[in-house]
């Protein structure tokens, strides 16, 4: 399986370490009223979607990056990745 890193082109999936869920990013408020089961939710509740998925893929033989792939979970087919930190600051609402 080849994952199009952004920075570096193609590489080989054995370069990465899978994490899971992309969700992983939204990580809650820990002052936020209702935290304690917000972060229960958070580390032991998982989606296990069959389909497109969004994942946190590390690339440990690499250039040490997060990204976050975009892959069909019942062919294996990658769609897409993108540099978590890109993700993150997209979802906070600031620039890459």
């Amino acid at each position: 399986m080849l994952i199009p890193h952004p920075l570096l082109g193609l590489r080989d999936a054995q370069e990465f370490v899978y994490l899971g869920d992309a969700s992983l990013l939204n990580r809650p408020d820990g002052m936020a009223e209702g935290a304690a089961e917000a972060f229960g939710d958070y580390v032991y509740l998982r989606d296990n979607p069959a389909g497109v998925h969004r994942e946190l893929w590390f690339h440990e033989q690499g250039d040490r990056s997060w990204l976050v792939v975009t892959r069909d979970t019942t062919t294996h087919e990658i769609l897409g990745a993108e540099l978590a930190r890109d993700v993150a600051l997209a979802a906070k609402g600031g620039a890459a």
